[in-house]
Order: structure tokens, then C-alpha cells, then sequence
């Protein structure tokens, strides 16, 4: 059925029993000598809402290895080549302390470095699932985490993890974390695809650029924008608990019919993308499923990239967070009621905000405020995943099989995040999956009311 879940799929991985042999954690380390420093970061950077460890999980099989024997061992040639890259971007191999007012500073001494597990899985590429869809039941197997005592704190802890696993088809997996005060998605994939470069032998074809200053308060900071996202409310609700994951499949025909269910371009004045469609229809049914107050506030939040909106733009090469969070803001009562194209109208105008006035206000709002966190339980939000370049990170083993983020609901609470990743499903269609985390009661109602107004699009696509 269109837009369906992947609960069977993840009911038949959660069968799946494999035993994973892992090696000691150890530390990674550049490759020469580093600069020894103390770098400030961004304000954007510097947020409450961005000090948490963001899992990521890539799949690879051997069908596509160019590699020499005596280098194709994807252990050895990964660990190489993050210790090469480590060069470059030393602040990773850094250590996070907090300066006056909260400030994070990135203390790069050399000595220190990233988290690496070597590890080896009796299983293969197809046992893990077909197709590779989150959520992943075994996703602690591949990516270690509660047994590195305080390996995914903010303060003094390695700001990357990754756990290199093989498979005994040959193939492999890289399961990673990184710290998201020091980078956006953007800037991981420009890390992680560097390290494929030095791994096959090439030279980096993007040098990074650090320039956090870039993107930092001003002297003296005024707030010109209202910002919904950072509201401090009386009663901000209460975090959601016991979450289950869940992916949904959006494919081109899911699309098609959302678009048959608002106006047209003409009435709204603007164009709507596939993402906006999507985060209209879902928050509308996310807030019916949570079952809210009529006259309650609610938001969605969305994640835009801020690099463009800058005049000139920011360098290339820069892998910093410059994202900003714009939201949208209605009644439960209006937003539920109200035809879709009520929901669609308030994200594009939300999107519309981000500028490099309201990054420069963003920036200026976290040191006059105390870096505030993202409102609580009744905001929705998302960051669209699909475009950014997961699965074209090469260690000479070709293109992922799936590569990216390896569940939603993460994030600093009460503020979690869902995610649109490029997908397929049952059918090897390509499409979006929707990674979504929410009780198990409000999951039910939420699917059950997006087959609805899926139903009620392709009632009016059959009748044209």
C-alpha cells in the first residue's frame, strides 16, 4: 500500500540473532603533527539543542572493491584514512570545554584523537534486511555505544565514534556518532567524504574551512526576528516517553496525491516542493495523533540550510552547523480543521525566514538569552536528509547501500528530531522514508490517519 511503514520489514530483522566480536575501542589520531589551539565555535554551533551525539550507519557489499588485496580490508583502509584526514580536520580529533557564558572551545593538543572499534559480525549484507530501511532493531550491534564509558558526553569526550564491522559476505558496515555542536549533516558528509578520497588514494577535493567567526554574534547582538523555535513556554508539555520508530514510504505517486489535496501554485503564490508537502501532511496528522487541546499552541520546526543565504555565500568547504530552524505556528484546533493547504501555507512562509539577517539574529539570540533550547513536546521537528550525500560516501568498496542516519527521535530532550532519508521499498522504488518516533498509541492513530488522507487524495486523482 502507498505510504506504508516498514513494520514488516523490521518485524522479520528483529528475528534476525547474529553474534558481533568487537575489539577494544581505541583512540585515532592525526596522522602528523596538528596545530595546538583553542577554537572557539560558532553561536549558531554553541546552542543547546545541538549538544547531543547524532548515530549514523552506512551498509557496503564487495561487489564494487577496486582495491589491491594487500589493501582490502575495509578495518585497515578506513582507520588509515581517518588518521590521514585528521590532518585536515583536526578540531575533530579536539576535546569540547566550556569557556565564560557556556561558550564551547575546541581544545586541539595533538595528543588526543577519535574512537575507533574494529569488529567482525556472523552475518550477511542480505540478512540484514532488503531492503536497508531504519529503524534498525540491531543498530547497537553495529554501532557501540553504552560500553565507552563517557564516550558521548559534550565536555572532554571524542567528538567522533566509529565502529567498522564485517560482514561475512564480504561487505561491511560504518557505524559512526558525531558531536552536532561541531558540525551540521552538510559538514559530515564533507568529512566523511574526504576520508573516502584519502582511502582510495586521492587527494582531498575540498579542503576544509573552519572561519566560525562567520557565523557568530554580533557586537552588540539585537535580535530583529521572532524566533518560535526558542519560545520559552509556562507549560511546555511533557517530554514524550516509551517512543517507538517507525519509517514511512513516500514514493513519486505518494507525492502526486498530496499535491491533488492543497491549491494551486497560483493560489499560493509560491511553489511547494515534495518537503513541504510531506511535513504539512505529517504534522497535521501527528498532532491528531497526539490527541492535543484545541486552543493548544503547536509548531513545526524545520531545518533549512543557511550556506546560499548568505551575500557572498560561506565558503565552500565550510563544515560548521550553518542551518537554521524556522517554525511555524498554530492552534491544534486550526491546524487539524483547517484543509491541508492551511498546514502547507504556514511551513512555506516559515522556510521563507531564513535569511542571513535571521541566521545573524539566530546567533545573536543564544548570547543574549543564555543559548536557549528548542521548544518542548508540541513542536514537529524535521530535517530532510535526502539530498545531502550519504550515500555517496566511497571507501573504495562504491556507493552505500544505505547510508545515513540510523533512527529518528534524537536529539536534546524535549526536543527530538525526525528525518526524510532517500529510501526504497518493497518494490525497489525509490522514494523518501519518513523516520518518525512517537508513542505507541499516537503511532497507531497517526498511521491509521495518514492512510486516510492518502485515501482521500487518490479518491480525488481517480476521479480526474
Amino acid at each position: 500500500m502507498a505510504g506504508q511503514s516498514s513494520k514488516s520489514a523490521s518485524a522479520a530483522k528483529k528475528e534476525l540473532v547474529f553474534t558481533v566480536r568487537r575489539q577494544e575501542p581505541e583512540l585515532v589520531v592525526p596522522a602528523k603533527l596538528t596545530p595546538r589551539v583553542h577554537l572557539s565555535l560558532s553561536d549558531i554551533d554553541d546552542q543547546e539543542g545541538l549538544r547531543f551525539h547524532l548515530p549514523h550507519i552506512h551498509f557496503y557489499d564487495s561487489s564494487s572493491h577496486f582495491l589491491q588485496s594487500d589493501r582490502d580490508d575495509p578495518v585497515k583502509v578506513i582507520r588509515e584514512a581517518l588518521s590521514e584526514v585528521l590532518v585536515f580536520y583536526y578540531p575533530l580529533a579536539g576535546r569540547l570545554r566550556e569557556g565564560q557564558e557556556r561558550k564551547l572551545i575546541v581544545d586541539c593538543t595533538g595528543e588526543v584523537g577519535i574512537l575507533f572499534i574494529e569488529a567482525d559480525a556472523d552475518v550477511t549484507l542480505m540478512q540484514l534486511g532488503v531492503p536497508l530501511q531504519p529503524p534498525f532493531p540491531y543498530l547497537e550491534d553495529l554501532l557501540l555505544h553504552d560500553d565507552v564509558p563517557g564516550s558521548d558526553g559534550i565536555h572532554g569526550c571524542p567528538l567522533l565514534l566509529f565502529q567498522v564491522t564485517r560482514l561475512t559476505c564480504g561487505g561491511f558496515v560504518v557505524g559512526y556518532r558525531f558531536n552536532h555542536a561541531m558540525c551540521d549533516q552538510i559538514g559530515i558528509v564533507q568529512f566523511l567524504i574526504a576520508v573516502g578520497e584519502l582511502a582510495r588514494g586521492k587527494s582531498l577535493s575540498v579542503p576544509p574551512v573552519w572561519e566560525r567567526k562567520l557565523l557568530s554574534a554580533r557586537d552588540p547582538p539585537r535580535v530583529t526576528f521572532t524566533h518560535h523555535e526558542y519560545d520559552e513556554l509556562v507549560d511546555g508539555g511533557a517530554p514524550l516517553e516509551d517512543l517507538v520508530h517507525r519509517s514511512f514510504f513516500f514514493g513519486s505517486s505518494e507525492i502526486e496525491t498530496l499535491r491533488r489535496l492543497v491549491p494551486s501554485p497560483e493560489q499560493l503564490g509560491r511553489r511547494c516542493t515534495s518537503f513541504d508537502l510531506m511535513t504539512a501532511c505529517i504534522w497535521r496528522c501527528r498532532t491528531i495523533a497526539l490527541g492535543l487541546e484545541p486552543n493548544e499552541d503547536v509548531r513545526v520546526l524545520c531545518t533549512v540550510n543557511a550556506r546560499n543565504k548568505y551575500k557572498p555565500p560561506l565558503p565552500t568547504g565550510y563544515y560548521g552547523n550553518a542551518i537554521g530552524f524556522p517554525a511555524a505556528l498554530s492552534t491544534a484546533g486550526m491546524l487539524c480543521k483547517e484543509p491541508l493547504g492551511y498546514a502547507l501555507k504556514l511551513v512555506l512562509e516559515a522556510k521563507e525566514d531564513v535569511t542571513e539577517e535571521y541566521m545573524k539574529s539566530t546567533a545573536d539570540l543564544m548570547v543574549l538569552r543564555g543559548r536557549p533550547p528548542f521548544t518542548g513536546t508540541r513542536t514537529f521537528s524535521i530535517s530532510d536528509l535526502r539530498r545531502v550525500g550519504f550515500r555517496d560516501v566511497d571507501f573504495g568498496w562504491g556507493k552505500a547501500g544505505y547510508g545515513g542516519v540510523a533512527k529518528s527521535g534524537i536529539g536534546v530532550k524535549p526536543r527530538l528530531f525526525d528525518f526524510y532519508v532517500s529510501g526504497k521499498n518493497d518494490k525497489d522504488q525509490d522514494g523518501a522514508l519518513l523516520l518518525i518516533s512517537l508513542p505507541p498509541t499516537a503511532m497507531k492513530v497517526f498511521e491509521e490517519e495518514l492512510q486516510r488522507l492518502l485515501k482521500k487524495g487518490y479518491h480525488i486523482l481517480s476521479t480526474l
